[in-house]
């Protein structure tokens, strides 16, 4: 089972999802939280797999949340999921540590993927966030700790990059591109060396500041 913690302030949201949950059968909401101050203190007790995470809350906000868990190493794989799009909001949640971010409006099969992408260590991002973030990568900055120039990416990896950009584990990149899974590891640890980051959700971020999306 894949043990959440559900952050959302508003009672009936909160439930209706807890409710949609159950339904996967491998998701159980072990705990919930209904402002910033109660996850900052639950999250840490609990130790959840995956935490599902609203950017508007009382007290204290989504991007306070992950700030203070990040400092405090208390961290676990963080979903968001919001009403907000904005790029500030997207950019500032993921350099927060967040692993992933979807949008209210996705069904119950997207977000149980989602859950279930995180719980095995891979990251998310809502595939229409992705396509505006490239789109206005002009007037975005993201700043990061990494090397200035990233090393060059072979054709190979650039295509793996994209389908990391788009939600795909290792798994599904394997059984999209007829490769060992494997194979898709080393790749993927192959690109995360070149573009001097430490995880796949900077990767991209780095990618598109650097044109290869």
């Amino acid at each position: 089972m894949i043990r959440v913690c559900l952050v959302e302030d508003q009672t009936l949201v909160r439930q209706g999802i807890q409710t949609l949950l159950e339904l996967a059968g491998d998701i159980d909401v072990i705990a919930e939280a209904k402002d910033g101050e109660e996850a900052l203190r639950i999250i840490p007790q609990v130790k959840p797999d995956v935490v599902l995470l609203d950017m508007y809350l009382p007290k204290r906000n989504g991007l306070e949340v992950l700030n203070e868990l990040k400092q405090s190493e208390s961290l676990p794989p963080t979903l968001i999921l919001t009403t907000f799009d904005e790029d500030k909001f997207v950019i500032g949640a993921l350099q927060a540590g967040a692993k992933g971010y979807l949008l209210k409006d996705v069904s119950l099969d997207q977000l149980t993927r989602a859950i279930r992408t995180l719980a095995g260590g891979g990251t998310l991002v809502h595939p229409a966030i992705t396509q505006r973030l490239i789109n206005n990568l002009g007037r975005i900055r993201c700043d990061f700790p990494s090397m200035n120039t990233p090393e060059a990416l072979s054709g190979r990896e650039i295509e793996i990059l994209r389908l990391v950009a788009r939600g795909y584990n290792n798994r599904e990149i394997a059984e999209a591109l007829v490769i060992a899974e494997g194979t898709v590891k080393n790749y993927v640890s192959s690109i995360l060396s070149k573009m001097g980051v430490r995880d796949r959700t900077r990767a991209v971020l780095k990618a598109l500041e650097s044109g290869y999306l």
